[in-house]
């Protein structure tokens, strides 16, 4: 949607107001209406359709809550955005509750503060449009579009077109990108009525990786007590990821070009030959041409597998999408934790934009829960990764700071869920959001406790 076919309605009964907001956004190129007068805007809000309504809270005629509910009664179908001062930040909040995008504080402290939130606004309501034709589609257990897609309007655009086809995708990208999470909306978006099955090829080893691809027979090899079925034959007519697929020993690479040009393949010591009708979606973080050149990855299967290739940038190439994702995250954290997420302000985000995140998604979602844990702000655990070196430091130095950063925080956290669970691993590990064996091997690590 373009700055000048995006509407926007202000209300506020101080005239200053209503014209410092027009004029910062004005510049912007959105299309501007502006009133004191909460009964005169319900007028405006008939004939002007607005995408987007900013509301002082407390008004003489009628409060900025009733106000809002008046408009959802008039049937308005945009979103709406609280002004409010730090005493009724509570009130802002209650109107969140009932359906209110957000709410800025008064006075702006920054032009910034509401540049960026009407342009989430605006990705919002971009992707929430695309959302109402595929969204339906996707799993309850997925993140709505507009999270999933944010900053990435191009990657929406080729999944709905490779989508509903059986093109084989190769995903490509750095890891913590999502390629899990987006291979599961290719699936999702699908007519195929199988499942979703998933294989690292990684954390699989060498000599077991054929078996679970293709299953065995019953004494095919030591330990072979009774048939299985690979994850070939369990996605029949659904998808098959094959994550970090670089790491596929090349013999199974020979066999699985075998399933991309025929849909055949035999159990592990069986002879009869089975079909399968699976589609596969594969994903590496790796320069697939550069295991090719060095003999460890096959030139033809790399041709298969890349049909349609799509490429999922780092986060430090889609910033702007911080606050959406990051928000989310913060949400589905508390909801785990079972605390309640903390408010973050706009500097509070542009510091988190200033990191490049080498992690991407997933160290974001790490320092939230690391944050949410120890009840601090994740910008002052950023703080420290900017470090205190010179301009004229390398940048290894800056990096090896920001590592050591990282693994005391990961111990104060371990430390602190600790000392919350009185020392109980099991738990400690489900509020980490990691597995018993890693949590010892972290314990382990760090010499936190001795057996």
């Amino acid at each position: 949607m373009e700055n000048s076919n995006f509407r926007i309605l202000i209300v506020d009964d101080e005239p200053n107001i209503t014209v410092l907001l027009s004029r910062i956004l004005k510049k912007c190129g959105y299309d501007i209406k502006t009133t004191t007068n909460p009964k005169d805007a319900l007028q405006k809000a008939k004939i002007f359709s607005p995408n987007l309504v900013i509301s002082d809270l407390k008004m003489p005629e009628m409060s900025g809550l009733d106000f809002f509910h008046e408009l959802k009664k008039a049937g308005f179908e945009g979103d709406f955005i609280i002004l409010t001062a730090y005493a009724t930040v509570e009130s802002a909040v209650e109107a969140m509750k009932e359906g209110a995008f957000d709410y800025l504080l008064k006075p702006l402290k920054n032009p910034d503060e509401l540049r960026m939130v009407v342009s989430k606004v605006q990705e919002h309501q971009r992707l929430k449009s695309a959302e109402s034709a595929w969204g339906e589609r996707l799993s309850d257990e997925l993140p709505p579009v507009d999270v999933i897609f944010a900053g990435m309007q191009d990657i929406w655009k080729q999944i709905k077109n490779v989508a509903d086809t059986d093109a084989t995708v190769l995903l490509e990208g750095e890891s913590g990108t999502g390629k899990s999470l987006i291979a599961k909306v290719i699936h999702a978006l699908s007519k195929r009525k199988g499942p979703f099955v998933e294989l690292n090829c990684a954390a699989i080893p060498e000599n077991l990786i054929e078996s679970e691809l293709f299953g065995h027979e019953k004494g095919a090899f030591t330990g072979a007590l009774k048939q299985k079925k690979g994850k070939f034959e369990l996605a029949n007519s659904g998808t098959i990821f094959l994550d970090e697929i670089g790491e596929m020993p090349l013999n199974a690479q020979s066999k699985l070009l075998r399933v991309l040009q025929e849909k055949a393949f035999e159990r592990v010591g069986g002879t009869v030959t089975l079909k399968t009708d699976a589609r596969i979606v594969a994903a590496t973080n790796q320069n697939l041409k550069e295991r090719i050149a060095e003999k460890l990855f096959r030139e033809d299967l790399y041709y298969r597998l890349n049909v349609f290739p799509i490429k999922l940038p780092p986060l430090r190439e889609r910033k702007d999408a911080i606050p959406i994702l990051g928000e989310y995250l913060a949400q589905q954290i508390a909801q785990k934790i079972g605390r309640s997420a903390q408010k973050m302000e706009t500097e509070d985000w542009n510091l988190l934009k200033e990191y490049d995140w080498p992690g991407n998604i997933r160290e974001l979602h790490n320092v939230l829960e690391r944050a949410a844990i120890l009840n601090e702000h994740p910008s002052s655990l950023l703080i420290n990764f900017k470090g205190t070196s010179s301009e004229h430091e390398t940048e290894r130095t800056t990096e090896e700071t920001q590592l050591k950063t990282l693994k005391d925080l990961e111990k104060e956290a371990i430390e602190k869920t600790l000392r919350q669970t009185k020392g109980h691993r099991k738990k400690t590990a489900e509020i980490l959001g990691i597995s018993l064996r890693t949590l010892q091997y972290k314990l382990k690590e760090y010499g936190i406790l001795k057996d």
